[in-house]
């Protein structure tokens, strides 16, 4: 598996093994001893599957307390995927790391507990697949917006479709410092 670090500590870019012929191809999306070796040790607890149409932007989501890691990939179709550090006194706090997720490169990207994540459809539609390191506690969820020109997220589309919780969201400075995560040093 070929893995590439991005500039925020723990955020991973993922190229797994695919094995194909002319009949199609395999590949393990999942190996916990494989995904531990590179630095991914949390315990996934749920599977989440996304479908959404051309021009959707679905985030920028986390939650506090109850922070969700997540290991996501596309299944059909392609998006913009994009985590943004939130963990109050990082050092990279406000800066994000984004990467083209496809049914063609089978990429996957690791968005570690205490950061933001959103993606937004460059195709037809789009079949996401996630997996996460907690339970979906809706009570705790909280959102930044999509466009917050402080982050200043290049995504690659201008008008999103978006939901009236992602368009109405505040911006990063406006979000109340005891709903963000704090910094401890480390990745997980």
């Amino acid at each position: 598996m070929k893995v590439t670090e991005t500039r925020l500590p723990g955020v991973l870019i993922l190229e797994p093994k695919v094995f194909g012929d002319e009949r199609g191809f395999f590949m393990e999306t999942w190996q916990k001893e494989r995904y531990r070796g590179i630095g991914i040790t949390a315990d996934f607890v749920q599977d989440n599957l996304s479908f959404s149409r051309a021009g959707v932007l679905r985030g920028l989501h986390f939650q506090n307390p109850h922070a969700q890691g997540k290991l996501v990939q596309v299944l059909q179709g392609e998006v913009y995927d994009v985590a943004v550090d939130i963990r109050r006194g990082s050092p990279t706090f406000g800066q994000w790391a984004g990467v083209r997720l496809s049914s063609d490169n089978r990429r996957q990207f690791y968005v570690p507990p205490d950061f933001a994540h959103g993606f937004c459809v460059l195709s037809g539609t789009a079949l996401f697949s996630y997996k996460c390191t907690d339970y979906y506690h809706p009570e705790t969820e909280g959102s930044i917006l999509w466009n917050d020109p402080a982050i200043g997220i290049d995504w690659p589309i201008d008008s999103p479709s978006l939901s009236d919780k992602d368009r109405d969201a505040p911006t990063l400075a406006e979000v109340p410092s005891d709903r963000l995560p704090g910094y401890d040093g480390l990745s997980r």
